[in-house]
């Protein structure tokens, strides 16, 4: 019987790759150079193609709000995105303020996004609190510093520019702080405690309660002592997931065929990365915000994982 059983799945395998290899490349919208959607969405690529569920091309974007934009327009495309911006553009609201994403569905779900802050010690700068009227450095994750902020009740001077200018802006002195929301250990964070005494710091409690109830899609965040140099307290804060989403129209058997090469692998954390340690088909229940298409459902559910 279980040689019976295995024969058929020889048949039907073959018929999802060969239909796979008939299709043009399927876009995978990612972000540009120092975002970590890209090396990511490289690797997960790799992995699909070595699968034979599909082909892969990769395109740079500026990152999760784009990349919505160019899902929800076509079936042929997926994408990275961070469940904030996902929760957005399916409520028509901040960047997608007026048009819905009605198309967007996940797949699977990627890694969380942690959110954190790094100072000089000479600073003595150790809380959200104490970056009322300081410099801080904000990238993409501007607008929860803002909230932060609004919430701790401070007004800091926010300054703009990506993680690796306002790692090198803190070490020069330019800016007193920057907040960055990634991976952990955040990548530009491990940079500049690596290359000076630093204090890496989240929020307090008060203020992780305050921003779980304004993001329903966050949940809590702790950094064990040690995660960076010469830290030796834990760290408090807030994360959310990030989802790789796919057009509701998408081929059922496309949207299997990649959903189950990436969630079978045993090779995703040696082609994508150390965050793709958390691709894996038990966190799939961590995204309450994108529905998941219907070939994800099927793949998630022979991997014993039920979602609606």
């Amino acid at each position: 019987m279980r040689r019976r059983i295995f024969a058929g799945a020889l048949v039907v395998a073959p018929a999802i790759v060969a239909a796979a290899r008939a299709q043009a490349p399927l876009t995978f919208a990612t972000a540009g150079a120092g975002s970590l959607f890209l090396p990511y969405g490289q690797g997960l690529a790799k992995i699909v193609e070595a699968a034979g569920a599909a082909r892969i091309a990769i395109r740079q974007t500026r990152g999760s709000n784009d990349n919505l934009d160019i899902v929800d327009a076509d079936p042929s495309a997926i994408g990275c995105s961070f469940l904030g911006s996902a929760y957005d553009a399916l409520n028509g609201t901040g960047f997608a303020a007026g048009r819905p994403h009605g198309n967007v569905r996940a797949l699977f779900p990627m890694y969380e996004t942690a959110f954190m802050a790094a100072a000089l010690k000479a600073k003595n700068i150790s809380s959200v609190k104490s970056l009322d009227t300081k410099r801080v450095g904000c990238g993409p994750a501007e607008g929860y510093f803002r909230a932060a902020a609004e919430i701790a009740g401070i007004k800091p001077v926010i300054v703009g520019g990506t993680p690796a200018d306002n790692g090198k802006a803190l070490l020069a002195g330019e800016i007193d702080a920057f907040w960055q929301g990634a991976s952990v250990p955040i990548p530009s964070l491990v940079a500049v405690a690596t290359a000076a005494d630093c204090v890496v710091f989240g929020l307090s409690d008060t203020e992780a309660a305050a921003m779980l109830k304004r993001f329903p899609y966050m949940t809590n965040f702790g950094a064990p002592a040690g995660t960076y140099r010469g830290q030796i307290k834990p760290i408090t804060s807030v994360a959310a997931w990030n989802v790789v989403i796919a057009h509701k129209d998408m081929a059922e058997a496309t949207a299997y065929a990649v959903t189950k090469s990436v969630l079978s692998s045993k090779d995703l954390v040696a082609a994508a990365g150390a965050a793709a340690a958390s691709t894996k088909a038990s966190n799939a229940g961590m995204n309450k915000v994108v529905p998941y298409h219907p070939g994800a459902v099927k793949a998630l559910a022979e991997l014993g994982v039920k979602v609606n």
